[in-house]
């Protein structure tokens, strides 16, 4: 007798309302944390839901990130007056959903176990790489909760291959697009799919092929339409990379290790690591493929995982930014977590049955064994922002700065119509309302010799942050002679006249 589905998928609620839980607790003292981008996205929020336009807090269009998060998170104010403040629960809410979706369709693969389930379930439960990225206020809450209703909707798609599911599947991959640049991946893996499907006939499979492409693409390439016009820049201003394949790789690897609970003595081995998981997810497709399983959730996942690992990898080693992270990476920890162990369920149940049941004990000792080191990796975070607060602008190093309390306080030094510069521009708006200009990047020439042309301004400097890629204080202090108005201890404010 068949479970009702509301206790059939019981496990999934519970492990649902555990992951809303966690972070509540990680968020718990000071709030979600808050990144430059973050500041980036909570004041374009505004912007979109007080004014209509996409305008960040330093009073340019957005266009170094797509405009969907932002969008997403205007409708917070329906609610609340600061998307900040309901970050937390928005996030917690998007965990749990991204939780109950996964458990929904891991119950639906080929050999479902309810046992890897649970071992699925708790992996991105104890996830240090999805708990960091859900205690920010980050696009990638919303952009990998966004790939996995893709890869269910591609699914239905698969099932019924017609204009209308096509339609979805490639609206949903539009979104990922609009959420973020990398969703281009997303485009990929589904080009890809309908490429390697041989139930489809040639002409049917190049005008599916065309018709996704186009859905998926579409709303991305009016939003860098919307951006050349206002800016001339379709994606911001970006700069070739400065790293090769080879070196991003390698710190491709070093999150891997992370991920995994290795320690540091494991790191010159990532870039190996990486390989192994790659070519491994290229076998479970050719092993699909060879079997006829392109349409199964097992092989979605997969080919997710191996796409958008290269997109990045490749991405990065053209275009300039951040070295990888376990933040930019985290989209590919679920797809990549499944896609490497989805064939183990299948795999066990054949050998139990000649071999006898003890055969699916290493297996479960391995699984296992991961889950403590990553729970361990948990507890040691929690355990340092339990009374100190998620690292960024809303931790005690900011809350409780003396400099930080006197820009709030003294928001009248500054002559009306005198530009504002700082190291921090984002920090200045967070904490004061006030904006101010970012000084210029060092590989950015141009903005440099505008800066030297300034007659007169004003600099608020943070003494702790260290940005290599901005020009610093002393370089300002060989060309511009400043008067130090104010000084504390983690900060100064300074005055240029000619």
């Amino acid at each position: 007798m068949e479970l009702p589905r509301y206790i059939k998928h019981l496990d999934t609620f519970v492990f649902a309302i555990a992951g809303y839980v966690a972070i509540y607790l990680f968020t718990k003292y000071s709030g979600v944390g808050i990144s430059p981008d973050s500041i980036m996205y909570a004041s374009t929020a505004e912007s979109i839901y007080k004014y209509g336009n996409f305008t960040t807090f330093n009073g340019t269009p957005l266009t170094y990130f797509p405009v969907f998060y932002p969008a997403f998170l205007s409708a917070i104010f329906i609610f609340s007056d600061s998307a900040v403040a309901a970050a937390p629960v928005v996030n917690g809410l998007m965990f749990t959903a991204l939780i109950l979706l996964c458990g929904w369709l891991i119950s639906k693969f080929r050999y479902p176990s309810r046992l890897y389930k649970w071992l699925m379930l708790a992996g991105i439960l104890l996830s240090p790489a999805l708990l960091e990225v859900y205690s920010y206020l980050w696009s990638e809450t919303l952009f990998i909760l966004l790939t996995v209703m893709f890869i269910w909707a591609f699914k239905r798609y698969q099932q019924k291959p017609g204009l209308q599911t096509l339609l979805i599947a490639g609206l949903t991959a539009s979104l990922c697009c609009l959420t973020r640049y990398a969703g281009l991946a997303v485009v990929l893996t589904g080009g890809l799919l309908i490429i390697l499907d041989n139930k489809l006939a040639v002409r049917t499979k190049l005008t599916h092929l065309i018709t996704f492409s186009v859905a998926g693409i579409s709303l991305l390439v009016i939003n860098i339409i919307a951006n050349s016009i206002a800016t001339g820049l379709a994606t911001g201003e970006r700069k070739p990379s400065v790293t090769s394949f080879a070196q991003n790789l390698h710190h491709f690897g070093i999150v891997l290790c992370d991920w995994l609970g290795l320690t540091h003595e494991a790191h010159p081995y990532g870039a190996a690591i990486v390989i192994i998981i790659l070519v491994g997810l290229i076998a479970v497709i050719i092993k699909n493929i060879v079997k006829q399983r392109l349409a199964d959730y097992e092989t979605l996942f997969a080919a997710f995982a191996l796409i958008y690992s290269l997109f990045i990898l490749i991405i990065a080693s053209i275009s300039r930014f951040e070295q990888l992270s376990s933040r930019l990476l985290s989209p590919a920890f679920i797809p990549m977590l499944i896609g490497c162990t989805a064939c183990v369920p299948g795999t066990i149940t054949s050998m139990a049955a000649k071999k006898g049941a003890w055969m699916v004990l290493p297996a479960i000792a391995i699984m296992l064994g991961f889950l403590y080191n990553i729970l361990l990796i948990d507890l040691k975070r929690y355990d340092d922002e339990f009374e100190y607060g998620v690292p960024g602008y809303t931790d005690d190093d900011w809350n409780k700065s003396a400099f930080v309390q006197f820009l709030q306080t003294h928001k009248s030094i500054y002559e009306p119509g005198v530009p504002i510069y700082s190291d921090a521009d984002e920090a200045v708006y967070f904490f004061t309302g006030m904006r101010a200009r970012l000084v210029p990047h060092r590989y950015f020439k141009n903005d440099i010799v505008q800066f030297h042309r300034r007659k007169r301004f004003y600099l608020v400097w943070f003494k702790a942050l260290a940005h290599p890629e901005l020009i610093g204080l002393e370089d300002i202090k060989k060309f511009k002679k400043l008067k130090k108005l104010y000084e504390l201890e983690d900060g100064a404010v300074y005055e240029y006249r000619e």
